[in-house]
């Protein structure tokens, strides 16, 4: 039964908040610093005051502690490199000469030095920077930034908690080191990072931290029993420092599964576990264990994820089941709320209605709020909030935007033969090759060019008035001019069309499906100073008209050489919406799948002999679970192949892939049946190409050769010595040469240059290899 001395002590709290601010002021800043017009000390006021605001805001909405340490420059993982000292040694000296520029330069890299790698962060589209560590990685404590984030809340006469980055996952994250032998395991290291732990909690302790979070994410993954014993391990030994405070130890994005027990007897004061429908399973398996008796339980009811609201009802039930489960239950969303945006409220192009089904950072704050209200005073004390929850919960349900039966009967006459192209890949890579006359080692890009400073000024006339859509599409013709036009004198075998006409490649087509919402301040951090807005898949989904045909055959009719149709792929335009929570994911990428078979259809009718679908999210959407990845990959790689079967087998389908694992699903890269796949290989130095071929790929394959996420040029000799090592594991005539990912966020100097390179570099390697006849 429930405790009414538990339930009083139901607290409000969150893990992390957006940290870009309402006009994306970091951003601003930051990206201001870079080009020399903001200065360190402007930068660090602004980074200050962006993180006041965002305390003030969460306690004068009644969060009782507020998180500390969670907000960045540029990356969480970065910054606990740099806590615990894992410098590269390539970066040593630019961060002993300045911190905060040799900062930058580990996530950026400069022209002579070449940054960390990046990739997901589990299965969001939040990248981090990858920790490199080797045998002789020597770790130092530096808990500057926490210490002092720290203090600063508590000046304000407000309770934090301290947030990091655990151990066991800050390992389990990292890579090998270049120069590393391949298989050093940098968990190997643990009894050298728990000293740094400790030093920084004890630290913490003395600047006045009651309670240090310790985020343990990569324990809701499949885990052996030596990471198991790991984590045994560094909960051991930290819960016996005497000069620490009390330890929260955090998981989310899914079920602990075999974690669970182990951190439940941890000598540890709490744990913070995701009891969303991801997790569920974590409330069985809490009870299996006996709860937590004696400790503190913080409760994830609400999807720190998504942007629907909760169903304050059947959460108020989870916390209920809970209070038997622990000494005391406190209440808050299921991970970070970096994932969502900051606040519905600014979105004035949303009809109300609709808007009332939307819960951001500052609506999931209150519904945290209103829950542990009603947790510890009962719902006599909440009555108002649980009427005005059902009535928005009961709109979306009935609400006709949902739901339209032609799609859905049109997804129900689906079948296997619309899911396979005409002929087999063999036969399909001989009609290819005769239409298009590619040389050896063609060279394409991955569709974007840069956003010009002029063409984001006419988009906002746009917007404001100022021009009418005629002047504005003969900006967009006038760039499609000068990236065909560049593209040619560069050489480039393959050519795009830039993209200029598109916002953002997931938004762009949002805008143009039924059944999506747009936002206009909806911004969340993919990474560093990169800001997206996610579209909201609110209902079913069609294809009013044609998308993309216009333009591309607009570039086509500029040049000779084959231009690419561009399309984002199913699952993607998924992973980076905010997906609806009311049908299965496979239903709903079914959908969009036809949506964009209409496209490829229309592309192809009009004369484009290779199109691209771009699927970078497939590895990020990836269950965490490995038992719950056949399901998903299924209907995946299904919809994949719905979006593109339908083409003549000479029509040449491309996809594309960035900033991921790629060897746990090679498999199902090959299921996509695509001719040509084009990854990002740069700071992975190939890796992927040589999974590729330990798998047998068959087709066609452009690993990397430029890192764009880079300010840097890679020289001729760079990207030729890596277009050697894609030789050693795809065979020429097998073998693309492009850049990692699309050009949208680069300028052009760089972007001429590095593609001036990358094209001499593929003659070079061309040039070398053996002749024929």
């Amino acid at each position: 039964m429930t405790s009414k001395s538990a339930a009083a002590a139901a607290r409000a709290t969150v893990y992390g908040y957006p940290r870009q601010g309402r006009g994306r002021e970091l951003k601003k800043a930051i990206e201001g610093y870079w080009k020399g017009r903001v200065d360190a000390d402007a930068l660090r006021a602004t980074a200050a005051e962006l993180r006041r605001t965002n305390w003030r805001q969460l306690a004068e909405a009644g969060i009782h502690e507020v998180p500390t340490g969670d907000f960045s420059y540029y990356d969480h993982v970065l910054d606990t490199s740099v806590m615990v000292g894992a410098i590269p040694g390539r970066h040593r000296a630019a961060v002993e000469a300045d911190a905060l520029d040799g900062y930058f330069a580990m996530a950026r890299g400069t022209q002579d030095v070449a940054p960390l790698e990046m990739t997901k962060w589990f299965d969001t589209n939040y990248h981090y920077l990858v920790p490199e560590l080797g045998p002789d990685t020597v770790f130092t404590a530096d808990s500057a930034k926490q210490v002092a984030e720290l203090r600063e809340a508590l000046a304000l006469g407000l309770t934090a908690r301290p947030v990091l980055v655990g151990p066991v996952t800050y390992l389990l994250l990292a890579k090998p080191a270049p120069g590393v032998a391949a298989d050093f395991d940098p968990l190997t290291l643990l009894d050298r990072l728990l000293p740094v732990y400790a030093e920084v909690l004890s630290d913490l302790r003395a600047a006045g931290a009651e309670w240090v979070q310790l985020d343990e994410p990569a324990l809701v993954q499949d885990r052996t029993p030596a990471e198991l014993n790991a984590a045994t391990r560094a909960y051991r030994d930290l819960g016996a420092l005497t000069d620490r405070p009390k330890l929260l130890v955090a998981s989310y994005f899914d079920r602990l599964g075999d974690a669970l027990p182990v951190l439940a007897k941890a000598p540890v004061e709490g744990l913070a576990l995701d009891f969303t429908e991801a997790a569920a399973a974590n409330l069985d398996a809490l009870a299996a264990v006996g709860g937590l008796p004696g400790k503190r339980l913080v409760a994830g009811v609400v999807n720190g994820r998504n942007i629907w609201v909760n169903d304050l009802t059947k959460s108020l039930a989870t916390l209920g089941t809970l209070l038997g489960l622990a000494d005391r239950v406190d209440v808050a969303v299921s991970c970070s709320l970096l994932h969502v945006p900051l606040d519905a409220t600014a979105e004035r192009d949303i009809e109300p209605q609709i808007l009332r089904w939307l819960a951001f950072a500052r609506q999931k704050t209150a519904e945290v709020v209103t829950l542990a209200k009603g947790l510890a005073q009962g719902t006599g004390a909440i009555t108002g909030e649980l009427a005005a929850n059902r009535a928005a919960l009961a709109s979306r349900a009935n609400s006709p935007i949902t739901r339209d039966p032609a799609v859905r009967a049109r997804v129900g006459a689906v079948t296997d033969a619309d899911s396979r192209r005409s002929q087999p890949y063999g036969e399909r890579a001989a009609a290819q090759r005769a239409h298009l006359g590619l040389p050896l080692l063609p060279t394409t890009t991955i569709g974007s060019f840069p956003q010009t400073a002029e063409l984001r000024v006419a988009r906002a006339d746009l917007r404001a008035g100022r021009i009418d859509t005629a002047g504005y599409e003969e900006r967009i013709k006038a760039e499609i001019q000068e990236v065909i036009s560049f593209q040619e004198k560069a050489g480039l075998d393959v050519l795009v069309h830039g993209e200029a006409e598109r916002n953002d490649m997931v938004q762009y087509f949002a805008e143009q499906l039924t059944g999506y919402l747009a936002t206009q301040h909806g911004w969340v951090q993919s990474y560093g100073t990169r800001y997206v807005r996610p579209p909201i898949l609110a209902g079913d989904i069609s294809r009013p008209e044609p998308m993309t045909v216009r333009w591309t055959t607009y570039a086509q009719s500029l040049t000779r050489r084959p231009v690419k149709g561009m399309l984002t792929g199913p699952v993607t335009m998924l992973a980076w919406s905010f997906v609806r929570d009311d049908q299965p994911l496979g239903d709903t990428a079914r959908q969009v799948a036809l949506a964009l078979r209409d496209e490829v259809n229309d592309l192809e009718t009009a004369g484009t002999s290779v199109i691209q679908v771009d699927e970078p999210a497939l590895r990020e959407t990836l269950p965490l679970r490995a038992a719950d990845r056949p399901g998903y990959l299924a209907w995946a790689t299904e919809a994949f192949r719905l979006t593109t079967a339908g083409v003549r087998p000479d029509t040449q389908v491309h996809t594309h892939m960035c900033y991921a694992e790629f060897g746990d699903i090679v498999q199902a890269i090959d299921d996509l049946d695509a001719d040509v796949i084009s990854l990002e290989a740069a700071r992975s130095h190939m890796q992927v190409a040589r999974e590729l071929a330990a798998h047998g790929y068959p087709r066609e394959a452009g690993p990397g050769v430029y890192d764009i996420h880079s300010p840097r040029v890679p020289s001729t000799d760079e990207a030729a010595a890596l277009l050697r090592k894609g030789l050693e594991a795809i065979p020429a005539e097998r073998l693309w040469v492009n850049p990692d990912c699309g050009l949208k966020t680069r300028g052009w100097p760089e972007t001429r240059a590095s593609l001036d390179n990358l094209v001499a570099a593929a003659q070079a390697v061309r040039a070398e290899l053996p002749t024929t006849g």
